[in-house]
């Protein structure tokens, strides 16, 4: 059932390569299979009040990856936006990418574009792919965001990672041991139930009736 909230979602996906690895399988494929929980996660989160969703895919850091990972991980954003895009129009998602692309490939910038382009009518759910991007950056040239209601990791680890820094300041944390890949819908419902049930107080103090409790 559609909830009546509106939230902003950042998603640091996590656990890629180590869920590859532990099933003796090539990096690669944890990547592949991380692409089919961005779709999982997409369908599922207008229904949860969502309406802005932003995905942390690759840092700016990441470059620091071997070549041949990371020449897998732009084929794979390039292949997933050709394939995505008129689904995701369809479903009236609009899909913009946010960070560096002086630095992407050029097929990768020109999916970028024409995927921005054909989903910029979408109303239903706002999905901001973060591609070679800077927490600490963005703060430096301005370029920032709305405000971050709840920022959600996966794959065990505890720490923002330079994703938005800035939009972050007030948001509430949520942490999963489980890996991006097996990240489910119901990962998802679980996480915001969990927030809904947080009281954000901004600096001040709890309500009455909280207080009361």
């Amino acid at each position: 059932m559609e909830q009546s909230t509106s939230l902003h979602v950042g998603i640091i996906m996590d656990g890629n390569g180590r869920w590859a690895t532990r099933r003796g399988l090539p990096r690669g494929a944890g990547h592949r299979a991380g692409a089919e929980a961005v779709r999982r996660v997409i369908t599922a989160a207008p229904d949860l009040g969502i309406t802005a969703l932003t995905l942390y895919a690759f840092s700016a850091d990441n470059w620091k990856r071997p070549a041949a990972e990371v020449f897998i991980l732009m084929r794979l954003f390039a292949r997933y936006l050709h394939r995505e895009v008129a689904p995701l129009a369809g479903q009236g998602v609009r899909l913009s990418v946010v960070g560096r692309r002086d630095r992407l490939p050029d097929p990768l910038v020109t999916a970028i574009a024409g995927a921005e382009d054909t989903t910029a009518a979408g109303t239903r759910l706002h999905v901001r792919l973060a591609v070679d991007y800077s927490g600490r950056a963005a703060i430096r040239t301005g370029a920032l965001l709305p405000d971050v209601d709840l920022v959600i990791r996966t794959g065990g680890e505890q720490r923002l990672s330079d994703f938005l820094l800035w939009e972050s300041a007030y948001a509430e944390l949520w942490f999963s041991d489980r890996m991006w890949p097996d990240f489910s819908a119901a990962d998802l419902g679980r996480a915001v139930a969990d927030f809904q049930n947080r009281e954000r107080r901004f600096g001040g103090l709890p309500s009455p009736t909280r207080a009361a409790v």
